[in-house]
């Protein structure tokens, strides 16, 4: 079973200057919509959102060569800037009288398989495996998703771990977490807890805040930073953990200290 000539999928070996395929996500839409017949088909809407992609990824969902005859069924999958995927199908098939390839796409599996099979060749009877796993990972429909923004995420992520003062071992991120944040290409930034100043002579406060992070294989990782004032000289001190749970700990342990912190 071969891929055709003129299609290029993201598995191909390098080509020469002239024939290098696009690497941004909307110059893989544009050359989908480009050489598809019936692109004037697809919703407004599916077409919109594509503009906020931000990851794509190819692979061939299924294919049949019998006679000179071939067909090929490609599922292009997008990720968008929301956390959400969006895929296209394309059907490739040179069945007409000139044997000329054929590219139709599609916004839903179902459409395209009815359009599967209406060609004169026997239909599918089951996905072809893929050679290489698709590289987006994207998180199960009932995980709750953010608001990611692309920007110079994995340098946000270095910085962030660069001020934490509370020591390894104990709740902060190792390597491990490090490494991971280098893949990061969008983040959100939230409040997930703020405490007033506590009144008197020496004023403490506390704020928490989630960091989470987009990484380019489809995956979310959260850190939680914990700010606040409660030092010998009251300046405001950061401290970097893997989980909410280990960094409410930490603030209340810390709030715990405060009357020690007010008699010295």
């Amino acid at each position: 079973m071969s891929v055709p000539y003129e299609y290029e999928t993201a598995y191909e070996p390098p080509q020469s200057p002239e024939q290098k395929p696009p690497h941004s996500p909307q110059e893989h839409l544009e050359r989908l919509l480009g050489r598809a017949l019936n692109s004037f088909d697809l919703p407004d809407e599916t077409i919109r959102r594509l503009d906020s992609a931000i990851a794509y990824d190819s692979s061939l969902h299924s294919a049949h060569h019998s006679a000179g005859l071939h067909r090929e069924t490609y599922r292009h999958t997008w990720l968008l800037a929301d956390a959400s995927a969006l895929t296209l199908w394309e059907l490739v098939h040179n069945t007409n009288p000139d044997s000329h390839p054929q590219h139709e796409l599609y916004a839903d599996e179902e459409e395209a398989g009815v359009a599967t099979s209406r060609l004169p060749l026997p239909p599918d009877t089951a996905p072809v495996a893929c050679e290489q796993p698709v590289v987006l990972q994207l998180p199960a429909p009932d995980e709750p998703r953010h608001t990611y923004v692309p920007d110079d995420s994995a340098d946000h992520g270095r910085r962030l771990l660069r001020r934490a003062e509370n020591p390894i071992g104990a709740g902060r991120p190792g390597e491990e977490i490090a490494r991971q944040l280098r893949s990061a290409f969008a983040h959100q930034i939230t409040q997930a807890f703020g405490r007033p100043c506590l009144a008197g002579e020496a004023r403490f406060c506390f704020s928490l805040y989630e960091h989470a992070f987009l990484l380019f294989d489809g995956s979310e990782l959260s850190l939680w930073e914990v700010e606040h004032t409660v030092t010998p000289d009251k300046r405001h001190m950061c401290e970097v953990y893997v989980t909410e749970n280990a960094a409410r700990e930490a603030m209340e342990l810390r709030a715990r200290s405060i009357p020690q912190q007010r008699s010295s």
